[in-house]
């Protein structure tokens, strides 16, 4: 008996232990298949959400949203509403950090199961970024809007205008102006973008980035985040990728679209992570006045993290636990 039809007879014989021979002899060899599939199928890693950052809030909401059952993509838009509400992160939404002349300006940009992508970019007055993002995204023939026009926008889809400016983000921008040296320092804030990634109980793979930028940033200056390819990359066959850190760095290489594109050749994302921050070091002999970090996932739910030095960290939302978890990382001089 030649192998492959000894295997083929085993196969059946080892089905027709589990499902009964007497009904798999009556059985078409498509639905045979399918039985051989089931019995085969291992659970998959999901639902599951990934964040930039200690968010046990943000990462916790968007996780209970697909426990019972919302898509990816309201999750990621209500997961990242938290973090631009909590006045107490001053790197994202309401209360961000300024620019140099005093103006807090949004950044963030959404993407869906499908490659749609929506993002706004020096956004004033408006508190929801992330939201917003998501109206140019369903609701627009455009991709991004900008400045003016994206408040212009926010508000005829009924955003209220608001004044982002607390009294704590002005005052530590006042302090800065008596010297105005601008030198972003390594993890100062802690973090800055929320970057968020998440599989849905359907298997399908959304995400979105959230931040006010760079503190103290010249006026017009737009980072990674909004734009597809760096700050974040969506393929629902392969996975995603997000970034944090100094978004200069992350534009230069397209860090998010490496990603994706490095675990469509096989790479786990682990992997893919590790190999884009390899890209920027090798780039750049200033890496180590700079933090970059990305998180990554694929269609499995398998994740990884990366980042180029130390004290970068995510949350990770999982079967109704929320933990946060360090990351390894580059520079170990």
């Amino acid at each position: 008996m030649k192998r492959r039809k000894f295997l083929k007879r085993a196969s059946l014989t080892g089905i027709g232990v589990a499902v009964g021979t007497t009904i798999l002899a009556n059985t078409p060899s498509k639905k045979i298949n399918e039985i051989k599939n089931s019995l085969t199928k291992t659970k998959e890693n999901f639902p599951i959400v990934i964040s930039t950052w200690d968010v046990p809030n943000a990462t916790k909401k968007a996780g209970l949203l697909l426990e019972e059952g919302s898509s990816s993509i309201d999750a990621i838009e209500k997961g990242c509403m938290v973090e631009e509400a909590d006045l107490n992160n001053q790197s994202v939404g309401n209360g961000g950090r300024p620019d140099r002349d005093g103006h807090v300006t949004l950044d963030a940009c959404i993407m869906d199961k499908s490659g749609n992508y929506g993002s706004v970019v020096y956004m004033k007055n408006i508190i929801h970024a992330i939201s917003v993002a998501r109206k140019v995204m369903e609701d627009t023939p455009h991709v991004i809007l900008a400045g003016k026009g994206a408040e212009k926008f926010a508000i005829s889809k009924g955003f209220k205008k608001t004044n982002l400016l607390t009294e704590a983000s002005k005052k530590a921008w006042e302090d800065w102006k008596k010297e105005s040296n601008y030198k972003p320092i390594i993890n100062i804030e802690n973090h800055d973008t929320i970057g968020m990634l998440a599989i849905d109980k359907n298997g399908d793979i959304s995400g979105g980035c959230t931040t006010s930028g760079l503190a103290y940033k010249m006026a017009g200056r737009v980072g990674d985040s909004p734009i597809i390819g760096s700050g974040l990359f969506i393929d629902n066959k392969i996975g995603g990728a997000t970034a944090t850190g100094m978004g200069e760095e992350v534009l230069k290489t397209v860090g998010s679209f490496l990603i994706v594109e490095l675990m469509r050749q096989g790479k786990t994302p682990q992997e893919a992570c590790e190999e884009a921050i390899h890209r920027i070091v090798s780039k750049n002999d200033n890496y180590k006045n700079f933090q970059v970090g990305y998180i990554a996932i694929n269609k499995k739910g398998e994740t990884g993290y990366y980042s180029i030095h130390e004290y970068f960290s995510v949350s990770i939302y999982k079967d109704s636990n929320c933990t946060n978890v360090p990351s390894d990382f580059y520079n170990k001089n």
